[in-house]
């Protein structure tokens, strides 16, 4: 499926908004519902945010639901999606000018316009193919400037570098979610993160040539920048990151544009940083890894990143405990799958992970700070929490809040039978 076949807009705004902070705060009145705006002032296209407003509708766009989800996502990774090339291309139905895309200002000191829902493909001779999702500010008619972490990508950018050259790069934007999912999924080196979609899809991925570079986009995605990772430096940020709190500035890469293409009635996909959406697809792609992991150490049930955590900091992992080593061998093997988390909560199966409600009961009653948390001092954390070092050192916890075995009985939760 195409981005606007999976779009199914529960709000559809028909005022003319302006991209600046005006969509923004629509997106964020809604979190929950996806929103389509058709009228942008300034643009000839549409706007489409909170696209995946949900962890059920994500796992609808994977072609499965919240219990088979981790199940799901471990068998896909175990096999190569197909990629067939195609001719018929609608992104390159028309061409335009990158001021001419709906590019939003989300909030009060964001250094300005910035792409949020950006696949960014490049390709190295040795190292392979990569497709990865990063924010980019708009600087003017030909210049964005991306955000690049010590990852894939950075690695791709280093090595061109290294020889005196530019490295080209494609941005699809309005792609399948499971694009999206695919792109923000921690796959190793040399995995190509849209073969890894179509695994997921359990279908074929249309690939189309670039105009300017030599690279392949999805078919069917709704808008292509095709560009050139620069040897020149400019300053990113601030931006409002995934808690909600403004991201550092640093000095990162500059993308010379060559070329922008759409759809003739191309919807443009917003994300709205710190909102749901944005912490479904950052969060939703590491919590397999952190099954796998923690599969080795225990029967693991259930797990995931919560959404008062952002999406990020926070892990709850259901078990069915063993022994009393089980906790905290799950503890470490979360914090290895995932070393932004900061607090991790491993519960008994009875208990909803996905329940604010339920893991702070599992907290109250099986929980003895001085038995069963375990303190990590001066660990390597997120640059995206606010509380931690400069240099990204935080103090972690784990939290074993399951019911010591011997106790089981004694935790009995009660129940009204229904009938005498």
């Amino acid at each position: 499926m195409s981005f606007r076949e999976f779009l199914k807009p529960e709000v559809v705004v028909e005022e003319e908004l302006s991209t600046e902070y005006e969509i923004a705060r629509v997106l964020h009145r809604y979190q929950e519902k996806a929103v389509l705006f058709s009228r942008v002032r300034g643009s000839e296209l549409r706007v489409a945010g909170n696209v995946v407003a949900s962890r059920e509708a994500m796992c609808r766009a994977l072609g499965t639901n919240v219990e088979g989800f981790l199940e799901h996502v471990a068998m896909a990774r175990e096999r190569r999606g197909e990629l067939l090339k195609t001719e018929d291309a609608p992104v390159y139905q028309r061409a335009l000018r990158l001021e001419e895309l709906p590019v939003l200002k989300h909030y009060a000191k964001d250094a300005g316009r910035y792409i949020t829902a950006g696949v960014v493909i490049a390709e190295d001779e040795e190292l392979g193919r990569n497709a990865s999702v990063h924010r980019m500010l708009v600087l003017d008619d030909r210049r964005l400037v991306i955000r690049l972490v010590e990852r894939h990508l950075h690695a791709f950018y280093t090595r061109a570098l290294e020889r005196g050259e530019a490295l080209e790069v494609a941005v699809a934007i309005g792609v399948h979610p499971a694009v999206l999912f695919a792109s923000a999924y921690p796959l190793e080196m040399g995995r190509y993160e849209l073969e890894f979609a179509s695994a997921l899809m359990r279908r074929p991925l249309k690939l189309a040539d670039c105009r300017k570079v030599s690279l392949q986009v999805p078919a069917d995605a709704e808008v292509v920048i095709e560009g050139r990772l620069t040897a020149e430096m400019h300053e990113e940020g601030p931006f409002t990151d995934i808690t909600g709190t403004y991201d550092s500035v640093r000095m990162q890469p500059v993308v010379e544009v060559l070329g922008v293409y759409c759809r003739e009635d191309a919807i443009y996909h917003a994300i709205l940083p710190a909102s749901r959406e944005h912490r479904l697809f950052m969060g939703m792609p590491r919590e397999p890894e952190i099954y796998r992991r923690a599969s080795q150490v225990a029967r693991v049930r259930q797990v995931a990143l919560t959404h008062g955590g952002c999406g990020w900091l926070h892990a709850a992992v259901a078990i069915e405990k063993s022994s009393e080593e089980e906790p905290r061998r799950v503890i470490e093997a979360v914090m290895q799958a995932h070393p932004s988390v900061k607090h991790v909560v491993v519960v008994d199966s009875d208990v909803d992970v996905f329940s604010p409600e339920e893991l702070e009961f599992a907290i109250a009653t099986r929980f003895q700070a001085d038995r069963d948390a375990v303190l990590y001092r001066n660990a390597k954390g997120s640059s995206l929490d606010p509380s931690a070092q400069k240099s990204g050192r935080t103090a972690k916890l784990g939290i074993d809040a399951t019911i010591p075995l011997e106790e089981r009985e004694a935790h009995e939760r009660a129940v009204i039978p229904k009938r005498r």
